[in-house]
């Protein structure tokens, strides 16, 4: 009977990681909010290697409209500005030396709608995961009875209780994706 419980741990297991980083994710998508999430994938040319930009500095969102970066260092500021500067992110940053600033100009209508159609893709690829998740549980489910470790009842208890968690988790993607397009369409 352990073997239906190592199979339904492991797909629940996986599908947890696939929320994690659909959060992760989503938490890298603008809103018209300022929030320090925008640059978590930052890495700055500091120390001579790349550093994320979390282990370097504190990074906080004061205003709605504004990202603050404190460098534990204040030698590297400049090294900081040129990696936004550098990135994809569309930032201009503004320094005094001690820190940096970004101000977060308002989205306009096209960009917001890119940003909703990148929640999608997300949502998405979490969604195809959690199937995958799903195909590779049903074939240990079929692996199982073929060795005789399950009965044919058994395995489909388990495919069964599989397929519960596979809705269970389309519907937390789903409800995050629509919160987070939500917060994109709303600010």
């Amino acid at each position: 009977m352990a073997i239906n419980d190592d199979i339904l741990t492991d797909a629940t297991e996986r599908m947890e990681k696939a929320i994690e980083v659909l959060k992760k994710n989503l938490s890298g998508i603008r809103t018209g909010r300022a929030n320090p999430g925008l640059v978590d994938s930052l890495r700055v040319d500091v120390y001579g290697s790349p550093q994320p930009i979390k282990q370097i500095a504190s990074v906080g969102a004061p205003e709605p409209t504004q990202i603050v970066i404190r460098p534990y260092d204040p030698s590297v500021i400049k090294e900081i500005e040129k990696a936004i500067v550098g990135s994809d992110l569309g930032f201009n940053p503004q320094s005094d030396g001690r820190v940096v600033r970004i101000n977060i100009p308002p989205l306009s209508t096209d960009v917001r709608k890119k940003m909703v159609a990148r929640i999608k893709e997300l949502s998405e690829e979490a969604k195809v995961s959690i199937r995958n998740i799903r195909r590779d549980g049903n074939k240990a489910a079929e692996q199982a009875e073929k060795d005789k470790e399950v009965t044919e009842d058994q395995r489909d208890d388990i495919k069964d209780d599989i397929q519960k968690l596979t809705k269970e988790y389309e519907d937390q993607v789903n409800a995050m994706a629509k919160d987070r397009e939500k917060e994109v369409m709303d600010d």
